[in-house]
This record gives structure tokens, sequence and C-alpha cells, in this order.
């Protein structure tokens, strides 16, 4: 029931130019998707993000999507419709026993990396298509509150109360960040400290 950065990846969603300006908290909300983008490079975990068609509402800040291996453009409002389910997994491995299995027996690859921490605006468009996509897609889902948004809180809170419903783990910045470290001995607590001061 803990995060482990070894199965995490991160996705963050839409922070973009011309959105981000009417969103409820965005200065908040951005700081947050920054350090869960810090937090990720610090413990190695794959970052990445999402522009929902960028022509028209601007890139993600270019600090955000340095920390991306790479930012998914994409006109659908879920981005596994996009591409998205395809780049949180590992490519089939080609070869092995399991050709010698009887179809029905052979198993599609697994995530190697099947929990998805994610966040982004707007909570209730993008965001959650996004997460019932992977929810859909048989990804364990976390969904960072402190680093959501919508234009208003009632949207973004009838958000949350449908993500919750459909089983994604509702947490904030530090949660993910205390539980990436689990100890105070951990080499890396005083980066981690720094960021979330």
């Amino acid at each position: 029931m803990l995060l482990d950065h070894e199965e995490c990846q991160l996705v963050l969603v839409d922070y973009q130019a011309r959105l981000m300006p009417a969103i409820h908290e965005s200065e908040a909300v951005l700081r947050n998707a920054m350090r869960l983008a810090q937090l990720a490079q610090l413990f190695e975990v794959p970052a990445w993000g999402t522009e929902q068609n960028p022509a028209r509402l601007g890139e993600n800040p270019s600090e955000l999507k340095a920390l991306c291996r790479k930012t998914l453009s994409k006109m659908h409002f879920g981005a596994c419709a996009d591409g998205l389910a395809e780049l949180l997994r590992p490519a089939p491995r080609q070869g092995g026993n399991a050709r010698s299995l009887p179809r029905h027996l052979q198993k599609a690859p697994a995530a190697e990396r099947g929990t998805i921490v994610l966040a982004g605006c707007e909570a209730h468009v993008c965001l959650l298509q996004t997460a019932l996509e992977l929810i859909e897609e048989e990804f364990d889902l976390w969904v960072v509150t402190d680093a959501c948004s919508s234009r208003t809180e009632r949207n973004r809170d009838a958000a949350y109360d449908r993500l919750a419903a459909a089983g994604a783990e509702l947490v904030t910045t530090e949660m993910v960040a205390f539980e990436w470290l689990r100890t105070a001995e951990h080499p890396m607590f005083k980066q981690v400290q720094a960021l979330i001061k």
C-alpha cells in the first residue's frame, strides 16, 4: 500500500501556457508538478508529459519538459488514445519460450513499472479521462491532488470523487516524496527535504 519508486512512472498532464492562467491555484499546482518531476529525476523514475493541442494551448513550461523523457502531443482528452499506454509499457520481447506455448497460455508482457503517479490539468477533463483509461489498461494509479486542478474547485473535486470511486489512490506531493524515501537514512533525504521546503 506504499509507493515504491522502483515500480513507478510519473505522468504530468497538460500544464500548458494558455491553460494555466485560468486554473484554480495554478501557481501552487505548477510548483508541485515541478517538485514531482525533480523527485522523479532524483529517484530515476521515468517521467512523461502530455500537451493537449499545443498549437492552440501552448506548450508545458520548458523546465518541466526538460525533466520528462518525452512529451506526448495529443488531441484526445484521454492520452491513452494518442499512445500514452504504449509509452508506459516496455516493447514486447521477441523470441523466448512464450512462442512455444499454445496461444491461449501466452501472456501479454506486463509493464515493468506498472504504478503510475499522475498529476495535471484540467482534473475533470484530460486528467480524469487519462486516469480512467490507465485504470482500464490495468495500471495501478496514484493521483497527486495538490499538483492537479481545474478552472473551478467544483469540477476539480468532482474529478477526485470519480477517481477515488474508480480505484485511484489520492495522494499529495509530500506523500509521494516520503514514500519514495521510506527512511530518514536514505542517502537523498536532505535533497528531498530541500525540495519539499
